[in-house]
């Protein structure tokens, strides 16, 4: 039996809707968001693995949309940032104040706050988008 997809991010090749949303707001700024085009290999200790940022917007700033964080996403993202010194991680959440877990008082937020990486809740901020354009 063929499985249907109707998400509006599979239909037009995006994850999420958020995906495709940043992706225009990125366009209509006069970024050229190279959607999950380029290919950062990492380790986690004792195996390979790669990961695909969503928005490689330039060769220092990723941006990654986030609807769910999940444990193992935020530990990837650990692993990440400490093999890619120079490349400036940041997330886009449908929402920063979710909490991390149903038993924590820890928000996305507040994780993003501990360990030092730039987010905002559903757009891209105006200063991440002149900061870009200096660097493209």
């Amino acid at each position: 039996m063929k499985k249907k997809f109707s998400s509006i991010g599979y239909i037009y090749g995006f994850r999420s809707g958020l995906e495709k949303n940043l992706y225009n707001q990125l366009q209509k700024a006069g970024i050229n968001p190279l959607y999950e085009q380029l290919k950062l290999n990492y380790t986690i200790p004792e195996s390979k693995h790669t990961y695909t940022p969503d928005f490689p917007v330039c060769s220092t700033i990723i941006i990654e949309s986030k609807g769910l964080f999940l444990p193992s996403d935020r530990k990837k993202m650990l692993l990440i940032k400490e093999q890619y010194p120079k490349i400036d991680f940041r997330f886009i959440f449908s929402n920063s104040n979710q909490k991390i877990n149903k038993n924590s008082k820890t928000t996305y937020a507040d994780w993003c706050n501990k360990y030092g990486f730039k987010y905002s809740d559903k757009t891209i901020p105006k200063e991440w988008v002149k900061e870009i354009k200096k660097l493209i």
